[in-house]
């Protein structure tokens, strides 16, 4: 069965702004870079609050039972990227084998502020070919992802949640 990391979870193993090709990218106080050892008790945190909000057809418990996997499997598998704001974590993006986009978080006060587009175009300029699971019942999660290029490719079944998601592809050549 799939493991509980992201919306849902990698199921091998088991996020408009005009991004330089620099580690970083600032804009004004704000700035995207990759995540570091200190960065996984907030990243953590931000994943816990940001799941349980963006799932509320799924049970908290599933997810508090999920951490340590999270924790200890997925994340370091993970290249991760985050969004930092004066000094605190807002959001993050996760890919795990050079393609599969498995966390795009951002913190619920955050979302709709340009966080998670600013992520993933960050991600997409790293890699040419991307895919991502995410719950059928997460629609705006659904529809933000088909803005950002991501088509549906296939429909699965996360056995542990009871839930449908979609497979969804990004290829960097591909018209929109």
């Amino acid at each position: 069965s799939a493991p509980p990391f992201v919306t849902p979870l990698c199921r091998r193993a088991a996020w408009s702004t005009t991004m330089s090709p620099a580690a970083s990218v600032i804009r004004e106080n704000n700035m995207i870079r990759e995540s570091k050892a200190e960065d996984l008790p907030s990243i953590l945190a931000l994943w816990m609050e940001s799941t349980i909000h963006a799932h509320p057809f799924i049970e908290e418990r599933y997810w508090r039972e999920s951490e340590s996997v999270v924790r200890d499997v997925y994340l370091p598998a993970a290249q991760t990227w985050v969004w930092e704001e004066e000094g605190e974590l807002k959001g993050f993006a996760s890919v795990i084998d050079d393609r599969f986009l498995g966390a795009l978080f951002v913190a619920p006060a955050a979302i709709r502020s340009g966080i998670g587009k600013a992520l993933v175009q960050h991600v997409q300029q790293r890699f040419s070919i991307l895919s991502l699971e995410v719950y059928q019942k997460n629609q705006s999660a659904v529809n933000f992802y088909h803005a950002l290029g991501f088509r549906i490719e296939d429909g699965a079944w996360q056995e542990e949640t009871h839930h449908p998601t979609w497979i969804m592809g990004w290829q960097a050549d591909q018209t929109p």
